[in-house]
């Protein structure tokens, strides 16, 4: 297949952004896709996965992952379609997993380990789904949850971003591990979405100003794990309330990533010294090799229907900009995703 009338729109980091994300931190640029070679697939996006870890890989200095370099391709996890092979290991046609960035057609080798391609079924779910619950968020949930927060049945679990890509899987996985489940969200649409579709036992809305009275009355025997996804006051006011050898799962800590000044750490954190409590953090990459257990056990209670997800899809590369900034102002409901292509 020849690919030189088909052109690639990519959007690159210009600038490390100093707080939120703006418009001028980001270059729009296209350019010719080329042939490609032995050992190499073409592979057009149709879905992106719009993250709040894509924030961190913005700044510069030492974390998990290399930062995103300078008219780099940003970096974004994605589902699309292989439209040209030269490798045994995709045929044309297969729908695929990975790496691909946030650009229009991705082009590399089909065993490139930075894009770790891997193929899914869209007969087992609609591929948004891999995004979320069977992709990289409900692989940090499920194991985050399940390796590093160890619940056991009848105790009490609480997470926070309760209606996001992370928070729903872990609400859920815990009901299956016979928990009781608490979220908290922003506003009362979440919060009675998290318990009427979720089958949550209750979510506290934090907007309302009444998190420690909530926590009070929906967690009256204390917290024995925590799921912590926003850090900040919600962190600090949950740790107030954990019972003795309490699990807290650091998995993110959103209401920090744009500050402009130092992170705020955990001011109650004596908190873990007097109930002899644990604070560890969740990176999914460690995992790796073990996703396909996780997909597994979540696609099956999908398919027997006692685990429902929900995506907030946006149609339109040239809409990643604005798209990304919802992760941080609240404006996205459940795991937000970039459409970039129909099927």
């Amino acid at each position: 297949m020849s690919t030189s009338t088909l052109i690639n729109q990519q959007y690159r980091l210009a600038a490390r952004p100093i707080g939120m994300p703006k418009p001028e931190d980001w270059h729009f640029t296209t350019e010719p896709v080329r042939d490609i070679v032995d050992g190499e697939v073409l592979v057009k996006t149709l879905y992106l996965s719009l993250d709040p870890a894509m924030r961190g890989w913005m700044n510069e200095g030492k974390s998990y992952i290399r930062p995103v370099a300078i008219e780099e391709v940003m970096r974004a996890g994605g589902i699309g379609k292989v439209v040209a092979s030269k490798s045994a290991k995709f045929a044309v046609g297969d729908m695929v997993s990975g790496g691909l960035g946030v650009q229009t057609y991705w082009t590399g080798a089909a065993d490139d380990k930075t894009a770790a391609l891997y193929k899914v079924d869209p007969a087992m779910a609609p591929l948004p789904k891999y995004l979320n619950a069977l992709g990289m968020p409900g692989m940090t949930a499920y194991f985050g949850l399940l390796e590093v927060g160890q619940p056991k049945a009848g105790e009490t679990v609480v997470v926070s971003g309760a209606a996001g890509a992370v928070g729903q899987t872990v609400g859920q996985v815990a009901k299956h591990m016979g928990c009781r489940v608490v979220g908290i969200a922003g506003g009362k649409e979440k919060c009675d979405f998290v318990v009427n579709e979720l089958g949550f036992d209750a979510c506290i809305d934090y907007k309302s100003g009444a998190l420690r009275e909530g926590l009070k009355e929906h967690c009256p025997k204390g917290v024995d794990v925590y799921f912590d996804n926003v850090g900040g006051d919600i962190l600090d006011t949950v740790l107030t309330r954990i019972n003795l050898k309490a699990r807290i799962v650091i998995c993110g800590a959103i209401s920090q990533y744009n500050n402009t000044t130092p992170v705020k750490g955990p001011a109650n954190y004596l908190s873990l010294l007097v109930n002899r409590a644990r604070m560890e953090g969740i990176v999914v990459f460690d995992y790796a090799d073990r996703y396909h257990k996780g997909v597994a056990a979540m696609a099956q209670w999908m398919q027997e229907g006692t685990f429902k997800t929900r995506e907030d899809i946006v149609v339109g590369i040239e809409k990643f900009p604005q798209t990304l900034l919802m992760l941080f102002n609240g404006g996205n409901f459940g795991k937000l995703v970039l459409q970039v292509a129909e099927e």
